[in-house]
């Protein structure tokens, strides 16, 4: 190591419910971590196999900072493909989605099939017997890189790594039977939100997990009782500790209870005009009201009354990510279900009435986090340890199982 050159982040001890602010805030622990987390051993979630429903569909999306182009070929396959020109480097696909035959990187015309494999190369043969391709070149190995793909439910991921576990094994049974329990039928896509936040991914990968600022944070929860700390519920957490769903049931609470509780209520001033908002239709087979499930590094599956999602979370630099939604419906939703839908999506998006707070928690974290990127956080609620919570959504378990999941990719 040179006099001038930092040393390699490591961490203080094991305790993962103590972690530094300068994961938050250092430019070369970001850069780790498009290698060692996104193109490392996990499956990062692309989009939707609703958004592919023809042969030659494609869409952009990233995993970290990485482009990718997903696509539908000819034989109805998904690819994942590097959005990176073999070339020179450029991006091949510069729109969002679209329908082709091939993907042609506009910088010198390199052509490519819906495989990824090389098709074509503009003046390949030269110009007038002069320049063009080597005699021994050869197309076979000038495509475009590709991802390991694997669709569950309607959702498709992709990783860069061979050492990737199977997506069953990689999210263990208790959390794939809860993405059972919520994608139950073909998707149809409703829409989309997106939004910039001011602080770096993993304050948003930790806001996820954290079930318990939800009754805080988010006034209108208590106001109107979507979520509130006396209800049924609890927090399932995969065996590796990385991915984890909390979950409440709607319950009728008492002022007496709430006030029992010690949580802002503000049920005496404020009313909906439209009370259909709060409206749930049953219709996963049970009561609950209330359901967020991640998937690490960057996923979260929402279910909130009858307003279902997708978050792709994704990296932008080490202060900086930015938040997809993608607003989901069934392919058999009625009219009124749909109607429904539509309106209580009005709960979440970067507007929501229950969503836009998270953003300002984010961005106040990253502010305070500068001032002493060695100091360290302190998350102790529901003890020391990743262990699941039945009845009790007052924990930071899966918060820490989510750096537990960091330190095992980073081997820190």
């Amino acid at each position: 190591m040179s006099g001038n050159q930092a040393p390699e982040f490591t961490w203080p001890d094991d305790d993962i419910s103590r972690v530094p602010y300068q994961v938050y805030t250092d430019a070369d622990i970001y850069a780790r971590e498009q290698a060692q987390i996104f193109q490392g051993p996990t499956w990062n979630f692309l989009c939707l196999e609703a958004e592919l429903p023809n042969p030659g569909d494609y869409k952009t999306t990233f995993v970290g900072e990485a482009s990718i182009i997903v696509t539908r070929d000819d034989d109805g396959a998904i690819n994942g493909l590097l959005n990176r020109c073999a070339h020179k480097g450029a991006l091949v696909c510069y729109k969002p989605c679209g329908n082709t035959r091939h993907l042609t990187c506009v910088y010198h015309n390199w052509s490519y099939d819906l495989d990824g494999n090389l098709a074509a190369v503009a003046f390949s043969k030269g110009v007038g017997g002069q320049g063009g391709l080597p005699d021994d070149f050869e197309t076979a190995g000038h495509g475009l890189q590709r991802l390991r793909i694997e669709t569950y439910r309607g959702l498709i991921f992709g990783t860069f790594s061979d050492a990737t576990p199977a997506f069953a094994d990689y999210m263990g049974p208790k959390l794939l039977a809860s993405i059972d329990r919520v994608l139950i039928k073909p998707l149809k896509v409703l829409g989309y939100h997106s939004q910039m936040l001011p602080n770096n991914w993993k304050l948003y990968a930790e806001n996820t997990r954290d079930s318990y600022h939800a009754s805080l944070l988010h006034v209108f929860h208590n106001t109107f009782g979507i979520v509130r700390p006396n209800m049924r519920g609890g927090v399932q957490i995969a065996d590796s500790g990385w991915h984890h769903r909390s979950y409440a049931e709607r319950v009728p609470a008492g002022d007496v209870e709430i006030d029992k509780e010690k949580v802002r209520s503000l049920k005496n001033q404020y009313s909906l005009d439209d009370v259909s908002l709060m409206e749930h239709v049953e219709e996963l087979g049970d009561t609950v009201t209330n359901s967020i499930q991640t998937v690490f590094p960057s996923l979260v599956i929402q279910q909130i009354l009858n307003a279902l999602a997708v978050r792709q979370l994704v990296p932008r630099g080490p202060d900086r990510s930015e938040l997809f939604w993608t607003i989901l419906g069934f392919e058999d939703d009625d009219d009124a279900l749909l109607e429904l839908r539509l309106k209580v999506n009005n709960l979440v998006g970067p507007a929501g009435f229950v969503s836009m707070e998270d953003g300002l928690a984010g961005g106040l974290v990253q502010r305070g986090a500068v001032a002493d990127p060695a100091a360290r956080t302190v998350m102790p609620m529901g003890g020391p340890g990743i262990e699941p919570s039945v009845g009790s959504r007052v924990t930071e378990a899966a918060v820490r199982g989510f750096w537990k999941g960091w330190r095992e990719c980073m081997g820190i």
